[in-house]
């Protein structure tokens, strides 16, 4: 079953889960995982490029391949 975008009234696809930690005051963007949990959120890509974390917090993007890795 395809799992939808979790912003209110977007029914796009998701394609990416955010995770965040507060502890260490960070948000996560990852790859959609596998299944789903009720401690993330899923997003399309339109809504994970508009991601802005809280003030002081830190937003760590691991879809992204470092550009040494890339070539």
């Amino acid at each position: 079953m395809r799992r939808g975008c979790a912003r209110p009234a977007c029914s796009e696809a998701a394609t990416v889960t955010l995770s965040y930690g507060y502890e260490s005051a960070t948000v996560w963007l990852e790859p959609l995982t596998p299944e789903g949990h009720p401690m993330t959120h899923d997003l399309c890509d339109r809504h994970a490029a508009r991601t802005v974390p809280p003030r002081g917090w830190e937003l760590v993007d691991l879809r992204q391949v470092p550009a040494t890795m890339a070539s």
